[in-house]
């Protein structure tokens, strides 16, 4: 029986070749065009993914590779970066009140509107 594939690989694009990655291994596409490249000494310890890494991180209290700190600044603005898009426009982003100034539109992308007794 096949390991089920919690985490799918990722494909990025770019003008002189494609790179396919997962936790356990990268691809350089097309592999013709990459068969003399010797990648670098890995210098980041390997994770086994990021749901056992929080499982471990809740259990023993050691912290993830990917802090909160770092990793939630990040994660905001790639959801902004689609935001953007979808609304056409560049948004001027206030991180107090979670809202972009020049873009009222984007409102319904960013906030969920509840239902008539029921905040959040």
């Amino acid at each position: 029986m096949t390991k089920p594939v919690i985490d799918p690989p990722s494909l990025f694009v770019g003008d002189k070749g494609m790179l396919l990655a997962d936790y356990a291994k990268h691809l350089l596409l097309p592999e013709a065009d990459f068969k003399e490249f010797k990648g670098p000494e890995p210098f980041i310890p390997r994770v086994r993914g990021h749901h056992e890494e929080w499982i471990e991180a809740c259990k023993t209290g050691k912290p993830t590779g990917s802090i909160f700190d770092y990793a939630g600044a990040l994660t905001e603005a790639n959801h902004l970066a689609k935001v953007a898009y979808r609304v056409g426009k560049k948004l001027d982003w206030d991180p107090v009140s979670l809202r972009a100034k020049n873009c009222s539109e984007a409102d319904r992308l960013i906030h969920k509107q509840y239902r008539k007794g029921w905040t959040l």
